[in-house]
């Protein structure tokens, strides 16, 4: 699945919902059923850390600059001020049997699962 529609756009959203997490870039839309790391410069969070929720939101209104989905491995999105949002693919690291979704018209019923 190609995700590179998201690179250029600005994070316009972050939702979180109840036990999952949607990105709004613009039109895209990519919601993910696990939680995502955030690395900063020099030191990362993940979910249930402090700070973690803080972390996500200040990227709202940041570009991501590069995408990458590789099935079965990892989803990475770097934004232009260089924090990267990366997510495990491996099925070890699944809460369920999808990772998340992306819908390249923000549409949940265009929405192709990963």
């Amino acid at each position: 699945m190609d995700i590179a529609a998201i690179e250029g756009e600005e994070l316009k959203a972050v939702e979180f919902v109840e036990d999952h997490l949607q990105l709004r870039f613009g039109e895209p839309l990519l919601t993910l059923y696990n939680w995502p790391y955030v690395m900063l410069p020099g030191f990362s969070v993940a979910f249930g850390e402090p700070e973690y929720r803080n972390a996500l939101c200040a990227q709202i209104g940041e570009t991501a600059t590069t995408t990458m989905l590789e099935e079965d491995s990892a989803l990475t999105i770097e934004f232009g001020n260089g924090v990267v949002l990366g997510l495990s693919l491996r099925d070890e690291d699944k809460d369920g049997p999808e990772s998340g979704s992306y819908s390249a018209t923000g549409e949940e019923a265009d929405a192709q699962e990963f």
